[in-house]
């Protein structure tokens, strides 16, 4: 049995390093950056992060092919859906100002290894995002020249036929990818200002399609002769509503950008609700003004706004619509641009990617390394790759970043406080020969009957708190009468006890909360893939899907009614999300659904990323992690401090030797004061 336990101690020392979790500092709003950013400034990032080439395009091409005029339904719904997604972000960017986004959330509540994987899928999601819009930008900018550049550049430059290569280098897609990222290195108020310029020029351009489209709007255009509002039923309205959802993509932004925000706590929530309440508002007027003016089966899929507009006679107004394009499209650059580099930099500032990218430039207090790197790394996928195969593989990253950021919330919400737990009577240990000399004999009487007085408490069945340092012993000890009428998070509620204290009473805080996490997401990924796969591949019978939905479903209603009856964290200052863990649950089951809908290419390509990240990880990250160098030296000296019975206090400082030699602990007894007897 011995053997057993001393060959998997190193396996469990190995999985206690991939979760461990960031240790935040005492002064969360301490940062190497520049705190300039208020509510209006975060505000105009997550709108330049939301409405971009979406509301040009997506709004015509979900309107014809997916759900005609009821697209107006499906963004209302995808804004409410992705609203629980960003009520999640909004917590712990108020919670935890740090940068980093998803993937700093993630470190503070689940773990490192999954914190690094998800801060290494939303870099790809950011670098091909910006090459995206960046091609898409040039293209609809050549496009009014009438494809002139294109055509210069295949006869004068070079022209290529490579599978998952474009045709020809698209240079103005690099150049003004270079061009935005030499500007975002002067500083965040520099790309705060250029982002408030073009969101200007883009809401003006919005403002103008809206009261100019429905003074053109003819209702006949919904009427049953054009085939009716939702000519593709109920089907076609949450296709269209899974498509619309990621035109909602960019509110975390947001959250990359809190420790450059003033007043974080109450500047993050105030944004994203604004911003996102202005991108819904935005993405239905302009929907339903389009589908107004001319008829849905009509509509131009690349140029809908602008081919609209042309079509009833305003040509003029086409290049006005264009010009707005031009614009929306160029805050979605610096949103990529202004929060690709913070990701990086947070991941090197915490030693799990190279640290050279936590550089912070004296002067402009931005990273600027981080920004030029990867900057120009995305102008070179926009200067040679074909995106189009490639743009799906946006969405997998932002899911699961959503997935996790739901997750955390729950988990850290139900988290029990480090400093509650207990231990049992062998923490207290005495040698006299590490002992000061000139107090000897006297501090051995009080260790003899410390030691005396915390063996018979124990031999009762007695628990012996233990603390990790003295000021907080000297806290708690006067509120540890109050402790116990006040249950800590992550225990069974009092209401609740007498009905599943039998059963869940002799728990650990927190324990029944992580396996019902654990449970809600097996169940959800199982729910999702029966209902994504039951029919068209797996071909089950009508008995078999309907008991498996049946079965997955009362475990995911289950697990969430477990967490839900057991305390949660005191409400804090900052913004919280309301009804937790039912918001973030039904978040993390809408994105699981999503994530199972993409293509298995799309699978193809995420787990080979995801398995080039191991090997950074791994050959870098988990050798380098400041979390690692932490508990390195926290094991040199280790101190604890036990409350016994009588109301002394015991520390323990224990000297900690490599292995093979002996380790050296003084043990000391304290009275408390009469207060905390």
């Amino acid at each position: 049995m011995a053997s057993c336990v001393s060959g998997c101690s190193p396996v469990m020392r190995f999985c206690q390093k991939l979760n461990r979790l960031k240790t935040l500092d005492d002064d969360v709003m301490a940062t190497s950056l520049k705190r300039c950013l208020n509510t209006v400034d975060l505000a105009l990032l997550g709108v330049g992060g939301m409405v971009g080439s979406g509301l040009y395009v997506l709004t015509g091409t979900v309107a014809k092919d997916t759900a005609g005029p009821a697209v107006v339904i499906s963004f209302l719904i995808a804004g409410v859906a992705s609203l629980m997604a960003a009520l999640c972000y909004a917590e712990f960017g108020a919670r935890v100002p740090k940068t980093g986004s998803a993937y700093m959330f993630t470190y503070v509540s689940v773990g490192e290894i999954w914190a690094f994987l998800i801060g290494w899928n939303v870099i790809l999601e950011y670098m091909i995002g910006g090459a995206a819009v960046a091609r898409a930008w040039s293209g609809y900018l050549d496009s009014i020249f009438n494809h002139r550049i294109q055509n210069f550049t295949e006869s004068h430059v070079m022209r290529w036929e490579v599978p998952f290569l474009a045709h020809y280098p698209d240079l103005l897609a690099a150049a003004i990818l270079l061009v935005a990222s030499f500007f975002i290195s002067f500083g965040v108020r520099v790309s705060s200002w250029l982002n408030h310029i073009f969101s200007a020029i883009s809401m003006v351009v919005i403002v103008f399609i809206l009261v100019f489209g429905f003074i053109l709007a003819d209702p006949v255009n919904w009427s049953a002769r054009e085939g009716g509002f939702a000519p593709f039923g109920l089907s076609g309205i949450m296709a269209g509503t899974a498509t619309c959802f990621y035109a909602f993509v960019g509110f975390d932004v947001i959250a990359a950008s809190s420790e450059e925000a003033s007043n974080p706590q109450r500047a993050i929530p105030a944004a994203t609700a604004i911003s996102l309440g202005l991108a819904a508002t935005a993405y239905v007027l302009v929907s339903t003004v389009l589908t107004l003016m001319v008829p849905w089966h009509t509509l131009d899929p690349n140029s809908a706004l602008s081919d609209a507009f042309f079509r009833r006679g305003y040509s003029w107004a086409g290049f006005i619509v264009a010009v707005g394009s031009i614009c929306a499209m160029n805050t979605v650059l610096l949103s990529n641009l202004f929060s690709l580099p913070r990701i990086v930099y947070a991941m090197a500032e915490d030693g799990l990617f190279f640290s050279v990218f936590s550089r912070v430039n004296p002067v402009t207090k931005v990273p600027v390394i981080a920004i030029l790197v990867f900057g120009s790394l995305m102008a070179i996928l926009a200067l040679i790759f074909d995106l189009e195969a490639l743009v799906q593989f946006l969405s997998i990253g932002t899911l699961l970043a959503y997935t996790f950021v739901a997750a955390s919330v729950i988990v850290l919400r139900f988290q029990p406080d480090k400093s509650s737990g207990s231990s049992g009577a062998g923490g207290v240990k005495t040698d006299a020969s590490s002992t000061p000399s000139g107090n000897q004999s006297g501090q051995q009487m009080d260790l003899s009957v410390a030691a005396n007085e915390a063996q018979t408490f124990a031999q009762d069945g007695g628990e012996l708190k233990e603390y990790e340092s003295f000021s907080d012993k000297l806290q708690l000890v006067e509120r540890q009468k109050a402790g116990k009428e006040k249950r800590a998070p992550g225990m069974l509620k009092a209401r609740w006890e007498p009905y599943l204290g039998r059963l869940l009473g002799d728990c650990e805080p927190g324990e029944v909360v992580a396996f019902s996490v654990l449970a809600l997401m097996v169940s959800g990924v199982s729910l999702s893939a029966v209902l994504v796969f039951g029919n068209n591949q797996l071909h089950l019978p009508v008995w078999s899907f309907t008991l498996l939905l049946v079965i997955f479903s009362v475990v995911f209603l289950l697990s969430l009614a477990l967490i839900s009856v057991h305390e949660q964290r005191p409400n804090l200052k900052t913004f919280q999300v309301p009804l937790v863990p039912f918001i973030p649950g039904f978040s993390i089951l809408l994105n699981v659904f999503l994530m199972l809908k993409l293509s298995p290419l799309t699978w193809i390509r995420f787990t080979v990323w995801v398995a080039a990240g191991l090997l950074v990880y791994f050959g870098y990250g988990i050798w380098h992690s400041k979390e690692g160098l932490r508990e390195q030296q926290g094991q040199d000296v280790a101190a604890r401090y036990v409350v016994l019975p009588s109301g002394s206090l015991v520390e323990t400082v224990q000297n900690v030797q490599p292995e093979g030699h002996t380790h050296s602990t003084h043990t000391s007894t304290v009275d408390n004061p009469p207060a905390s007897r």
